[in-house]
């Protein structure tokens, strides 16, 4: 067994150590040491990472009772001694982060009686899960006050060893997940909870807690929020952000969401009017078209080719046009580097054409794919051939 020396203090960055194994599995080479300070995964805590005489530690996982520390390079086989040191930050971070997700889950409970049921330290946020349906903003401002409140009290944090029966006289504010020796953390008329992860001896080294928002996850809600020096760096970078969009909005950051409505307000006044410009410049280009269509055994025959025309545009062109000639066809083709886009349509007086069998045939021509229905149908394929080959196809098939 390896000796936990993270649990006799968390702030202990380095030590020296004796190599008890070394060997490798799917998750690559690692050593199994007689003490450490690196803390394995678990609790919905990452591991610490760091240096093993030098090498660097990439992780630092527990199985089958042994903990692996993940290294990205084998050691001489005649290392019998190692000297360690933590990534520090990390290790800090970490416990501010989980620290503070007992405080704020205390404090949900304290208050409203939430029960939280989920929990998951990332790199950039933390994020706990309730047992609720929804949280309401103002719900969400007390238990932020109430935790920060406990921080600023900087209230002792205890850690001890407890066995079942003892564990059970304590007010522990959720189920025991594991049985046998017990690792309480307690924060004195707050908060007592089994947890195995790092924390800090007093709250205010946590600095402070804030809720960055919350979201539906399944049946419950799951609230995102950080701790400690991750306020800061989350101040500092949507700060800037503000800065760059001040510049941007020539407005100053406490105007910055009105003039950021009346932005989008003219955008979509803009974007209405190109709509609408767009629909007379097709409306007009159709009746163009249609002026300069043939005759095919009596039946109006339109063919357009484009160069990269999106084939949305060509097949709102190709409505308009057999709208206006119910007894017309037409065929309109979009070509670019490597491809070839085909629109076909027939008017709805043309009982005996089908657009999706016709461009089916042309579509073999090409190797290519698409479907539609009786009067209009769209597909794509190679540059095989030509076009006007594919034009005197449809007309031999109209005659």
């Amino acid at each position: 067994m390896t000796t936990k020396l993270y649990y006799q203090s968390a702030y202990t960055k380095t030590f020296e150590a004796s190599v008890l194994k070394q060997d490798q599995d799917e998750q690559g080479v690692y050593i199994v040491l007689d003490q450490t300070v690196f803390y394995p995964t678990g609790g919905g805590q990452p591991s610490d990472t760091g240096l093993l005489n030098n090498q660097t530690i990439t992780q630092v996982e527990e199985v089958e009772g042994e903990i692996r520390h993940y290294l990205e390079g084998a050691l001489p086989r005649d290392v019998h001694t190692i000297s360690g040191e933590i990534n520090w930050s990390r290790r800090f971070d970490h416990m501010q982060q989980h620290t503070g997700q007992h405080i704020l889950s205390a404090a949900f409970a304290e208050l409203f009686g939430y029960e939280t049921v989920g929990f998951h330290l990332g790199t950039d946020e933390v994020t706990i899960d309730l047992a609720i349906d929804e949280l309401t903003k103002e719900k969400a401002d007390q238990a932020v006050e109430l935790a920060n409140q406990i921080i600023a009290e900087n209230r002792g944090i205890e850690t001890k060893w407890v066995s079942e029966e003892e564990a059970a006289s304590y007010p522990l504010r959720k189920k025991l997940s594991v049985s046998g020796d017990i690792r309480l953390v307690i924060i004195p008329d707050f908060d007592y909870n089994g947890c195995g992860g790092t924390h800090p001896k007093q709250t205010l080294e946590v600095q402070g807690i804030s809720i960055i928002g919350w979201e539906k996850q399944r049946k419950n809600i799951r609230v995102s929020f950080v701790c400690g020096n991750r306020i800061v760096e989350l101040f500092n970078k949507q700060n800037e952000v503000l800065k760059q969009l001040a510049q941007v909005l020539h407005a100053p950051m406490e105007k910055l969401p009105h003039a950021a409505t009346n932005l989008l307000s003219r955008q979509q006044r803009t974007d209405k009017e190109n709509v609408e410009l767009k629909q007379e410049l097709l409306t007009y280009e159709a009746s163009e078209l249609t002026n300069l269509s043939e005759t095919v055994s009596n039946k109006p025959f339109v063919f357009q080719s484009f160069q990269d025309r999106p084939i949305k545009d060509m097949q709102q062109l190709a409505r308009m046009i057999v709208d206006k000639k119910g007894n017309g066809i037409v065929f309109l083709v979009s070509e670019s580097a490597d491809k070839r886009q085909l629109v076909l349509a027939c008017g709805q007086e043309l009982e005996d054409m089908n657009a999706s069998v016709l461009l089916k045939e042309l579509l073999t021509e090409i190797d290519g794919r698409g479907g539609g229905n009786q009067t209009l149908a769209q597909g794509g394929g190679k540059k095989n051939g030509s076009v006007e080959y594919l034009v005197e196809r449809i007309k031999r098939r109209i005659m």
